[in-house]
């Protein structure tokens, strides 16, 4: 185990999760620091109506990204030594996201008037639609697939401090919900648009055909469903619970979501780092593969339970540092969620670094919509009652199922494997004979 873990840090992937954990203690103070000033200022009413939105601009985001992060990282990783095919890439990658970021703006426009909520605040429902598309048009998955992440999180990094000061400069009272989410918005915006500025430097523009925006598309399809179907029980429960229950709910889970989700973001950059290196040795080296991949479920393991036990005992401590007294009811929905760090963390290992690389998509997406059915239809029985708590059991038993179906799965393929194993081993005993 000294030896692999020497050898993987001599790989240059370190310095992409070195890179990556820069970004994140960035991203990690940065909240610290405004949503103390935010939860106070707009009230937990005020602050339900920006998880809400910010939830809403995470589907649109969902639908502009396309499940590009996945399958064009895949893509770029596996023919980085083909410039012409990365430019084919790029292209029809780039052309599908302008016309879904087109379509996304036509979703938005209907639903404002489908739910009152959103139709009696358009100023922040359009903030967080601008947010959720501008990020979705991000070039992260060319920068991931190069394994050259510092790009990307130097760009998060600015763009984000520079929002993070406008909240102290702009936001004062609740009718300034709407600018958290303007500041959002500035800040993906640029870094997005700075993003696709230096990858056309790299990239030697083309012409985008309809072909090749099919072909995008087409790849891409399978980890769309995934994502898709993951964000019926990850990004967006803030704006589903709000369907079911009052603004002041929402930001109960919300302000409980966030910490939660804080802490598990401590994994994500080890996890960015390690799937495009695990995709390329999933094709080209699977025996180095498997092991890289059962060392990062050995540290994700252990990291994830640490954070969880960290998450459950510190609850009390902190919503009242970060939310204040006035949100003590998000302490049983913390605790609760306490559980989320490990359990992603290790369905992250098992399913997206490991089932992904594989090309299991199809088994891999039936897993995924299991769960996010799973998690709306419980969603819809326990949050009209239960509020904030029904949203957070519905979480949690979504990443439950996920794991289970992700170790029957896998348990299953490995047996099937040691069966034709000892099939063709008594088969050569019997030539023998």
């Amino acid at each position: 185990m000294l030896v692999q873990i020497r050898t993987f840090l001599r790989k240059k992937l370190v310095a992409n999760v070195v890179s990556l954990y820069g970004a994140y203690l960035v991203n990690y103070v940065v909240p610290l620091v405004t949503v103390p000033y935010l939860v106070r200022t707009l009230g937990a009413a005020g602050w339900g109506l920006v998880a809400m939105a910010q939830g809403f601009g995470s589907y649109l985001n969902l639908v502009v990204e396309y499940g590009f992060n996945l399958s064009g990282t895949r893509e770029i990783a596996r023919h980085s030594d083909s410039p012409g095919r990365i430019g084919d890439l790029v292209a029809g990658v780039t052309a599908a996201k302008m016309l879904l970021a087109g379509a996304s703006v036509v979703l938005a426009a209907v639903l404002q008037f489908a739910v009152p909520v959103l139709r009696a605040n358009p100023r922040v429902l359009w903030a967080g639609v601008l947010a959720g598309i501008a990020l979705g048009l991000s070039p992260l998955w060319y920068f991931q697939g190069r394994e050259r992440m510092q790009v990307v999180a130097s760009l998060d990094v600015a763009s984000k401090c520079a929002a993070a000061v406008g909240v102290f400069f702009l936001i004062h009272h609740p009718a300034d919900a709407w600018k958290v989410l303007a500041l959002q918005a500035a800040a993906c915006v640029l870094s997005s648009g700075v993003g696709i500025v230096l990858t056309y430097r790299e990239v030697s523009f083309q012409r985008p055909n309809p072909a090749l925006v099919l072909s995008a598309l087409r790849t891409g399809w399978s980890m769309f469903l995934f994502r898709s179907s993951a964000m019926l029980y990850t990004s967006g429960n803030a704006f589903l619970l709000g369907l079911f229950a009052p603004a002041t709910a929402v930001g109960y889970f919300a302000g409980a979501e966030k910490i939660s989700k804080a802490f598990m973001g401590l994994l994500n950059p080890l996890n960015q780092a390690l799937y495009p290196r695990l995709s390329h040795l999933a094709v080209h080296n699977p025996k180095e593969g498997g092991r890289l991949l059962r060392l990062n479920a050995l540290l994700v393991g252990a990291g994830g339970l640490l954070l969880s036990l960290c998450v459950f005992f510190a609850a009390p401590l902190l919503v009242h540092i970060l939310l204040g007294r006035a949100f003590a009811p998000a302490i049983p929905v913390l605790r609760f969620l306490a559980v989320l760090p490990f359990l992603i963390g290790m369905n992250t290992v098992l399913s997206t670094q490991w089932m992904a690389p594989l090309g299991m998509d199809s088994i891999l997406n039936r897993m995924i919509c299991g769960a996010g059915v799973l998690n709306l239809c419980l969603a819809c029985v326990l949050a009209p009652t239960w509020r904030q708590m029904g949203m957070a059991c519905s979480v949690v038993c979504a990443e439950l199922f996920i794991a289970l179906a992700a170790i029957v799965v896998l348990a299953r393929g490995t047996a099937r494997r040691h069966a034709v194993a000892s099939s063709l081993r008594l088969s050569d005993m019997e030539q023998s004979a």
